[in-house]
């Protein structure tokens, strides 16, 4: 694994390919690939992209590489795709989106399955966001599953978050009804070329009016993803709010985000798989089960007394004296 990430760390990106698969099955050596990510960090730009479905966030991301590839910068995508109910991996994959950029030695793109994981984004994101920094990227794009109106997640990875809406839909409401309102660093209205544009870009711009004044205040942006329209104005949008947060001392406060979520997802990993293996070690995980499948117990009551049974058992155990020899 030491020469595999060595091969990362000069841009590999077949090496950075394989890296990513090996975390994401959590196979053998990958938590010695994570372990050494993150004692290794980037300094790559995150940007997350968000939005409902059908606002054209696919097309929107393949237009900001081409503006960023303009200016020179290398881009890596994390595309977060729906998952195979029987192989768990991305239904998408990466052959069939932007085909025309796997040529360019400086864009990397990766589909990752979400596998059913709510929040958008998929249990590996840290870790493959911290693999990717490692191998020297500008910039790294990450879009999310498309899952509608629960993708918050990517506020806890991302530097800067895009939120992409699109005329005549009613996602100006939806969009502050799901909460994902308050998460937009910057607000894209897409297929601006469609009737009710200015509207939409209208509504946002009111509920921004309403924000607490002070701060970034967010720019409510059009484009026409398929055409180019918008795009580099986008691209200073993003410019300017990594700016915002660099000198405004929020860059080190995302960047401490993205580790804790990273951190919680290990620890809920930890601790679920502890309370059950402790609960079928005792008996009572069979227990629970059976009185789930006899109508005699609900989920939330018996993972509730698990976790009570579990905490109890782990007090007695750090009461009991330590032998000595």
């Amino acid at each position: 694994m030491e020469a595999l990430f060595e091969m990362i760390r000069r841009g590999d990106r077949p090496a950075l390919a394989r890296a990513i698969s090996l975390v994401e099955d959590g196979a053998p050596g990958s938590r010695e690939l994570v372990q050494a990510a993150y004692r290794t960090p980037g300094n790559s730009r995150i940007v997350g992209i968000t939005g409902a479905p059908g606002v054209g966030k696919s097309s929107l991301v393949d237009g900001i590489v081409n503006e960023l590839r303009s200016m020179g910068r290398s881009v890596a995508v994390i595309a977060v795709d729906p998952s195979s109910p029987f192989t768990g991996g991305a239904i998408l994959g990466d052959r069939v989106r932007m085909k025309h950029r796997t040529t360019d030695p400086h864009v990397f793109f990766r589909s990752l399955a979400s596998r059913g994981h709510l929040g958008g984004l998929t249990r590996a994101t840290g870790d493959v966001l911290t693999l990717v920094g490692v191998a020297g990227f500008d910039d790294v794009l990450v879009e999310t599953v498309g899952a509608g109106q629960s993708e918050v997640d990517v506020m806890k990875y991302a530097n800067t978050v895009l939120v992409v809406l699109s005329p005549g839909l009613g996602d100006a409401v939806q969009t502050l009804k799901a909460g994902i309102f308050e998460i937009g660093d910057v607000f894209v209205v897409n297929k601006a070329d469609l009737a009710g544009a200015d509207r939409t870009r209208a509504e946002l711009e009111m509920m921004l009016d309403m924000r607490p004044p002070g701060g970034w205040r967010p720019p409510v942006l059009k484009t026409v993803a398929t055409t180019g329209e918008g795009l580099p104005e986008l691209a200073g949008a993003i410019e300017a709010h990594y700016e915002y947060l660099k000198s405004s001392g929020g860059l080190k406060a995302r960047v401490r985000n993205r580790f804790l979520a990273s951190l919680e997802e290990y620890l809920k990993r930890e601790m679920v798989d502890e309370v059950l293996r402790a609960a079928s070690a005792s008996g009572e995980l069979e227990r629970c089960l059976a009185a789930l499948e006899a109508g005699k117990d609900d989920p939330a009551s018996a993972a509730s007394r698990l976790a009570s049974q579990y905490r109890a058992a782990s007090s007695c155990s750090a009461l009991v004296p330590s032998e000595r020899s």
